[in-house]
């Protein structure tokens, strides 16, 4: 017996397959963490997809505990890590049984969770006891419940009381959704040492470009739109309008790569667009003292995705009711928006994603807790807006001015003193 039924995470109807992309969200936390850390996946076998995805996230001075998978066997599997290489035999420890392990930075399920309400919270509860302080447990279930609905719901659970971050996973067979639970605090200060996390929510169209998967969804819709009434009037050519507008439509969620400055004392944008103002001032609801905002208009033409502008956790966020005025005018301060408040090792670091004109909606996909690395992606706005970070304005200096262009994630528009 290689584990405790106290973390048994199938079903009676065995186990649910983990495809290379789900695997490689599975293993987020592993692979983002800088420093020399331990890790632990429990219910792997030879050649799965998690396995593998664990060893290619390894640095040099991590560590890698492996626990089988009840359908599988230690000896098979050190057979396995030993053919890998001397690098990873190394790094990569199999035991016989979860009880052979120790605590560790990031725990992974190797495989889906898909028993009851019961067998999933014991399974978490027991997998819950091997995180060191601030650790991840990373997790997944089918995001199409049916025989796995206890599963779905337990892990829902847990996610609303401990969730950090939560993906869904399509391009799997079947659909999964990730979860990463966090069951004590963790350092704010932590942020500064991770890279951005991996985020499956965009489809890779060349190395340096992705589509978000709202794009994918709306290219997808005006196409829906486009075979109706193609169907409907066989003999207009009316469907041709919402079929050529499915390309721009996709264009506008693009999500390009971008080289996050290294300098731990650049602040850099939120988002790509203009300067439209530097200024100091005072904000009772981030807390006392003066603030430096630095407004950044996007227009229909730029990147919509929002990323980090400082690395930090993620402490507060709320949503502020407003109107929708042009987000290029004074009054746009009143508009709809959504402030993302973070903890960082310099202080409170606020950004507001502002809705405009036109923009009606806003994505924000980083929850309390969660960490934040510098120019990692959390959420996007669609269609023309405004992006504003807030800075301790005695902690920082300014260095654009309005009419400035800036690049999200690349741009550095402040330095810390």
């Amino acid at each position: 017996m290689t584990q405790s039924p106290a973390v048994r995470t199938t079903g009676r109807s065995g186990p649910v397959r983990i495809g290379e992309r789900a695997a490689r969200t599975l293993v987020t936390e592993l692979a983002r963490i800088n420093d020399p850390k331990a890790a632990l996946l429990v219910g792997a076998i030879p050649e799965s997809a998690v396995l593998a995805a664990a060893i290619e996230a390894l640095l040099p001075g991590d560590r890698l505990t492996v626990v089988p998978a009840e359908s599988s066997d230690a000896n098979l599997l050190r057979e396995h890590v030993t053919a890998q290489g001397r690098w990873v035999s190394e790094r990569v420890r199999v035991v016989d049984s979860l009880a052979e392990a120790e605590a560790a930075a990031v725990v992974i399920a190797g495989e889906a969770f898909a028993g009851t309400v019961e067998e999933t919270r014991g399974g978490v509860e027991g997998l819950a006891k091997y995180l060191a302080d601030g650790a991840v447990l990373s997790v997944a279930t089918t995001a199409t419940p049916g025989r796995t609905a206890g599963a779905a719901a337990e892990l829902a659970r847990q996610d609303a009381l401990h969730g950090v971050g939560a993906d869904l996973v399509l391009r799997n067979s079947p659909p999964l959704r990730i979860y990463r639970l966090r069951f004590t605090p963790a350092d704010p200060a932590t942020a500064a040492r991770l890279t951005p996390a991996y985020r499956p929510s965009s489809v890779r169209l060349t190395r340096g470009m992705h589509i978000d998967s709202n794009g994918v969804a709306a290219a997808g819709i005006t196409l829906g739109l486009a075979a109706l009434a193609r169907v409907a009037r066989p003999s207009s050519k009316l469907w041709l309008l919402p079929a050529l507008a499915a390309g721009p439509v996709a264009a506008f969620f693009r999500d390009p790569e971008r080289d996050v400055p290294e300098d731990p004392s650049a602040v850099v944008a939120s988002a790509d667009g203009q300067v439209l103002s530097v200024q100091r001032l005072h904000d009772e609801r981030f807390g006392d003292g003066e603030w430096l905002r630095i407004a950044v208009f996007l227009s229909v033409l730029d990147v919509h995705v929002n990323r980090a502008p400082v690395a930090g956790k993620v402490v507060d966020y709320f949503v502020a009711d407003g109107g929708f005025v042009n987000a290029m005018k004074p009054d746009a301060e009143h508009n709809v928006a959504a402030y993302t408040v973070l903890d960082t090792a310099r202080g409170t670091v606020v950004v507001a994603q502002r809705t405009g004109l036109i923009a009606r909606r806003i994505v924000q996909r980083a929850p309390i807790g969660a960490l934040l690395a510098k120019g990692e992606r959390f959420g996007l706005i669609r269609f023309g807006s405004r992006t504003d970070v807030y800075l301790p304005a005695d902690a920082a200096d300014p260095l654009v001015g309005p009419g400035d262009k800036v690049v999200g994630g690349a741009s550095v528009i402040a330095r810390w003193r």
